[in-house]
């Protein structure tokens, strides 16, 4: 397989692949970190709304896609990255996917939709991961799962709890839900 190419786990696209521009600071999520997620996650994403900040490859959201979540919003930046998930889109035939141009923090501005699921991946050892999480909070739905990924572990804001948490290589993934009551 080629640098710039990543496969799909599991669901209904499983061993399709998805092909990405080659840039510094894209770094997509490492396939046993994807594996180990979505084994969290569960094969069935049904009912789930995602949002895929900093998508990057997008391998985050299309893995979700294919694993049957009803909706899956990617939100990347460059404007290479954003033709490239387009393009793996429209090669999927993933109906139930959205590609916003755009900075993370002005989507999250703008938009006013409450997500299920979402991922969070920013450039490595970049400070967006917690910046982010604050302007987050209120997109999220009551039963909200987040998932992020980052040199090291996050400090969750209040109203989020960690739950699982491991470590790839160089890198720290880990889930947290909203907390209850």
């Amino acid at each position: 397989m080629a640098k710039n190419e990543l496969r799909i786990i599991s669901g209904k696209w499983r061993g399709r692949k998805l092909r990405f521009t080659e840039r510094p600071q894209l770094r997509p999520t490492l396939g046993r970190a994807r594996e180990t997620l979505f084994n969290w996650l569960g094969t069935d994403l049904g009912g789930q709304r995602c949002l895929d900040l900093f998508a990057g490859s997008g391998a985050l959201g299309f893995e979700a896609a294919s694993r049957g979540a009803d909706f899956v919003q990617f939100v990347e930046k460059d404007r290479l990255a954003c033709n490239a998930l387009r393009a793996n889109a429209a090669q999927l035939g993933a109906t139930n996917a959205r590609v916003t141009c755009s900075e993370a923090s002005r989507f999250l501005r703008s938009e006013r939709s409450l997500w299920n699921l979402v991922f969070l991946d920013p450039p490595f050892r970049s400070s967006l991961l917690e910046r982010t999480l604050a302007v987050l909070m209120p997109h999220l739905a009551a039963d909200a799962t987040l998932y992020w990924e980052a040199h090291e572990p996050p400090a969750l804001p209040k109203g989020l709890v960690a739950h699982k948490q491991q470590r790839a290589g160089d890198t720290w993934f880990g889930l947290a839900y909203l907390e209850s009551g």
